[in-house]
């Protein structure tokens, strides 16, 4: 087993805190226990909706820095950005310090408890993505983190020593981790980033307490399998198909919703005729054994690198004057969807975003599409460029409001295609883009109704944002800037109510918690954490 670094820092709050177990209970009833943020998305409904309303549309603006604490140097070169969502429980915070490192911190002061970090190469393969970690998941008296080498870790909640390791997937081919791991009951479950080295992605499922795998469902099917015949050749062998983002659980109806990435190569489709199943999709699955209820491809046969790994939000209430039980996603490709996750079925795709791609989708869900809308050698300008009309971060949805907030970017690019073979470990792509930013680009916070995807109001951005939402029960949503802005917008109407100034580039999601009674709103600015309060 490779060496581990950790750092300890003995305190009173090691033996009566740390110690106590989260428990599948907790973690059921995460999105209602607004003390606690227990998983990366604050619930497996992923809302990132906040039920603490102490802070109000009609106080936010005195809200101030409680504590920050400075994160720790990498030694890793390049691992400069932070795209972690930390996690609260039982009064102390987690998080993931690029680009693979966990810190536990007592969540009232901010002190330093532990400090763990894997050995990592300089030359560890990050094809396609920065060298980042977005968090940690929690369950029983361990914390699971995974690793930019494709390594998954259980560690000990109390001191961070190491309880197992596993080795997921061969980094030297490009896999890598990059995501907050999901806890389900007993099992832990992640998925691979490295769809622009040509790998064949894959969702995984590990035994909680020995780390043993219990199941490997593959996004590219092999032959024989179901979604095979949209392959053709040997091209689902170096297909793609990333997992890279945590995905959604319904317990209720005992279902894993997770999303995948574009096809490999990004823009040069011609090598891989077909719709290649399962790429650009969002996969219903069995958590007890990894089998594909239905899924459901948002952009077939992509050739502009619009992954549909953007976080899937589960939603409930009347649509079309019937109750159902929803999926909703604001896709990379410019495009909302509804879907009824009972089956996968499509019920609704607006674009909410300026697109050229498509004139509409259609009644079974494929989008229409344009003319000459394809890469070419000579260069096609397209909107949205490869970034997205939104991308890996977060959006959020109040419940109680019944409204779905995205950060929208607004850029164009210019697509190219280019000849390729592939190569183990080298990058898989197929032409290229270039992104149409400075005056050209812009980006907005947008407010949908939920069950129409009608946009209510915008609040524009100086730049396309890479840092995600959270709304609160206190009519607030929390967003954030390029150019380091942290904000409280008023949900009904946008107008902001609140900002401060981090000083650093924001690349990450807002979240809440309590202590002691007192509501708690973080974010990272740069390598700092700041954490807000009333008092």
């Amino acid at each position: 087993m490779p060496k581990q670094t950790c750092l300890f820092i003995t305190c009173l709050l090691l033996t009566t805190h740390l110690v106590a177990e989260t428990t599948y209970q907790q973690l059921l009833d995460d999105e209602a226990n607004g003390d606690d943020w227990l998983s990366y998305s604050g619930g497996y409904k992923s809302e990132r909706f906040s039920p603490l309303a102490q802070i109000t549309q009609s106080n936010v603006s005195q809200l101030k820095v409680i504590w920050a604490y400075q994160m720790q140097p990498s030694s890793i070169e390049g691992a400069g950005l932070q795209e972690t969502t930390p996690i609260v429980a039982d009064g102390i915070m987690y998080l993931t310090e690029s680009p693979s490192s966990v810190t536990a911190l007592d969540v009232a002061t901010g002190k330093v408890l532990w400090h763990w970090q894997p050995e990592l190469s300089d030359e560890v393969l990050h094809i396609g993505f920065p060298k980042v970690n977005r968090g940690v998941a929690i369950l029983g008296d361990s914390v699971f983190v995974a690793t930019l080498d494709a390594r998954l870790f259980a560690l000990d909640s109390a001191t961070g020593s190491v309880r197992w390791e596993k080795k997921v997937a061969d980094n030297a081919v490009g896999f890598s981790l990059t995501l907050a791991p999901l806890a389900l009951q007993n099992k832990i479950i992640v998925g691979l980033s490295g769809a622009e080295a040509g790998v064949r992605a894959f969702i995984d499922a590990y035994d909680a307490k020995s780390g043993k795998r219990l199941w490997r469902t593959f996004t590219v099917p092999g032959p024989g399998e179901p979604g095979s015949d949209t392959w053709q050749g040997e091209s689902w062998q170096t297909g793609g198909g990333s997992t890279w983002l945590t995905g959604s659980f319904d317990p209720e109806l005992n279902t894993l919703y997770w999303t995948t990435g574009n096809p490999a190569p990004d823009w040069n489709g011609d090598l891989r005729p077909g719709d290649n199943l399962f790429t650009c999709s969002v996969l219903a699955m069995n958590p007890d054994n990894g089998d594909i209820q239905w899924h459901f491809q948002y952009t077939p046969h992509d050739t502009h690198d619009w992954d549909a790994n953007q976080i899937p939000v589960l939603v409930d209430g009347m649509f079309k004057g019937q109750q159902r039980k929803l999926l909703a996603l604001a896709n990379r490709n410019a495009f909302y969807y509804l879907i009824d996750r009972t089956n996968g079925e499509f019920l609704l795709g607006e674009a909410y975003s300026r697109q050229t791609w498509a004139k509409g989708i259609d009644s079974k869900g494929r989008p229409i599409l344009l003319d000459n809308i394809e890469p070419t050698e000579q260069g096609n300008l397209i909107w949205p460029s490869l970034q997205g009309a939104t991308n890996w971060y977060s959006p959020s949805y109040n419940p109680n409001t019944q409204q779905f907030f995205v950060a929208n970017r607004r850029m164009g690019a210019t697509y190219y295609k280019a000849a390729v073979e592939y190569e183990p470990g080298l990058p898989f792509l197929g032409g290229g883009e270039q992104a149409h930013d400075g005056d050209d680009a812009s980006g907005a916070v947008l407010a949908l109704d939920v069950m129409t995807g009608k946009q209510q109001w915008e609040f524009p951005l100086q730049s396309p944002p890479w840092s995600g939402l959270m709304a609160t029960a206190g009519g607030l949503v929390f967003g954030s800037t390029n150019e380091g802005n942290f904000f409280a917008l008023h949900d009904g109407t946008g107008n902001p109510l609140w900002k401060f100034n981090t000083g650093a580039h924001i690349r990450t999601n807002p979240m809440g918690f309590a202590v002691n009674g007192k509501q708690r709103v973080a974010i990272i600015g740069g390598n700092t954490l700041f954490v807000f309060g009333l008092n």
